[in-house]
């Protein structure tokens, strides 16, 4: 887990344990609680039954139930070569205070490798190598073999991993597999035949569910901490499925990969991401569901891999503007803005403006659940899609592709633009537009601050590239369009909008635009 804390983002940074260059914390995990308890049980070398769990009498026998099933990871390893070391690590803690005694010691020891891993001190052409790091997170045991669970982000870049058990014993570990789309990693205990391990929640949790941590934030191994369940599906800036649950145990720097039990003792969730201004805890952690950890070990302990379906289109949400522009009677489904003219999505006939409303008849509410939908199922398979297009449901099939990483919609092609008078041209709706000397469609030149284009997002250098799904390249198709909405006894007008290569649809309000 190559010093995670360090490179991601200001406020939304893994849990895995800090990376240092001299040793590492142990590692944690997550359980939940929500029901009566007894004394526990603990299978020898076989799954871990957990009794029933009362909170207003405390979680300890739920915690003694599931803890020789939760280990720590600590990972060796070398992050990728970089040509300026002092200044990249520097980057990466922008928020830790000026006094703080993190800073001071990661200032201390941040600095380059020193000998061959910048090159070889003989003159040679030796290539640099990264910095060595060490850094522990979390797991957990699925099965009496050893198979355990983590982060992907918490053995990335690893050149050994050991896994601590918690009577502390230590085992090296091989990384069967990692899926980075999910962060999920499993790792297989060598010569393991005994095992307490923990099964996977059916159920989803509620909200207002509880929820008991233990793990080894900071090295402060067996850490026990409880929360509740403080919402679900959130989507969690750079996910690429989002549908995390969010929750309010005291979750910190080295609870990466750790699970979240139900008071079952089954996993309902694996602990990924904390939201923090200062790099510590406050209440709002991220646990992937446990839904989706099982899907993508399951696979990655078959194959080492995961693969996914592949519709080939982007999409966004639809929002209420959106769905009043298009007659829909409540903003759901995902809406496609761009697809490949070879994607399975386009060999089955979707169509830029389409929304999809559901897949084999489960209903889409948003883009995230379309993804998610999509990547549940293999590539090959063939699906119906049901589609809202021209103010009407109509249906489609789709045979889905394989997804990989390098598969991304193309560009709309830029076709030759019409002769157009060069200057800028007011519109109805409170926008200048003039010819898009670059591409498709009309410029906004100019716009009223206090119209209601203004106010859903529009800005200057934006491109219109179609209203109500009718392209317009002049000034004239522009207002044409608009006209034709408001004639046909809609308030709303959809604008497909290119800004920086990117194509956003937009619902326009007309009754309360500027004339």
């Amino acid at each position: 887990m190559s010093s995670n804390f360090l490179h991601r983002s200001r406020k939304w940074i893994g849990a895995s344990a800090l990376a240092i260059l001299v040793g590492a914390g142990g590692g944690t995990a997550f359980l939940v609680a929500s029901t009566p308890m007894v004394a526990a049980q603990v299978q020898p070398a076989a799954q871990v039954t957990v009794p029933e769990a009362n909170p207003a009498l405390g979680f300890a026998d739920l915690v003694d139930a599931v803890k020789p099933a939760v280990v720590s990871i600590i990972v060796q390893g070398r992050d990728a070569p970089s040509q300026n070391y002092g200044d990249e690590f520097n980057q990466g803690i922008p928020d830790l205070p000026e006094d703080n005694p993190l800073r001071k010691f990661f200032e201390q020891f941040g600095g380059p490798p020193s000998g061959g891993d910048r090159g070889d001190p003989r003159g040679g052409d030796r290539q640099p190598q990264g910095r060595k790091f060490v850094a522990a997170g979390s797991g957990f045991a699925i099965s009496a073999d050893g198979y355990v669970v983590t982060n992907n982000h918490v053995v990335r870049n690893a050149t050994k991993v050991t896994v601590v058990l918690d009577n502390g014993d230590e085992h090296d570990a091989t990384v069967v597999g990692t899926d980075e789309r999910t962060d999920l990693a499993v790792v297989k205990i060598d010569n393991m035949t005994d095992m307490p391990f923990v099964t996977f929640a059916s159920d989803t949790p509620r909200v207002g569910d509880w929820v008991v941590a233990v793990g080894n934030p900071f090295g402060f191994g067996g850490s026990v901490t409880a929360g509740i369940v403080s919402a679900l599906g959130r989507d969690v800036q750079g996910s690429a499925y989002g549908d995390f649950l969010q929750i309010d145990a005291a979750i910190n720097t080295g609870n990466s990969g750790g699970p979240a039990f139900n008071l079952k003792g089954e996993v309902v969730g694996v602990n990924s991401e904390i939201y923090t201004p200062n790099g510590g805890n406050v209440g709002i952690a991220f646990a992937i569901p446990s839904a989706t950890v099982k899907q993508v070990t399951s696979q990655l302990i078959q194959s080492g891999v995961v693969t996914r379906g592949f519709l080939g289109v982007s999409i966004q949400d639809v929002n209420k503007d959106i769905a009043d522009s298009v007659g829909l009677d409540s903003a759901r489904g995902a809406l496609v803005t761009q697809l490949n003219d070879d994607s399975p999505g386009a060999k089955a006939g979707l169509k830029s403006g389409d929304i999809i409303l559901a897949v084999d008849g489960t209903k889409i509410e948003d883009a995230i659940a379309l993804s998610r939908t999509i990547a549940s199922k293999a590539p090959g398979t063939k699906v119906e899609l049901t589609v809202w297009r021209d103010r009407a449901e109509t249906k489609l099939t789709a045979t889905l592709g394989t997804l990989n990483d390098e598969q991304k919609p193309d560009q709309p092609q830029q076709p030759d633009q019409p002769q157009q008078p060069d200057t800028p041209t007011p519109s109805s709706v409170g926008i200048t537009l003039v010819p898009n000397a670059d591409g498709q469609g009309l410029l906004i030149q100019d716009i009223d601050e206090d119209s209601v284009a203004a106010e859903k997002g529009f800005t200057v250098g934006d491109a219109i590239l179609e209203v109500d799904n009718k392209a317009v390249s002049t000034a004239k198709e522009f207002e044409d369009a608009i006209t034709a909405v408001k004639d046909s006894g809609r308030n709303t007008a959809l604008i497909k909008a290119e800004r920086n290569g990117a194509v956003r649809f937009i619902g326009l309000p007309l009754e309360t635009t500027t004339k």
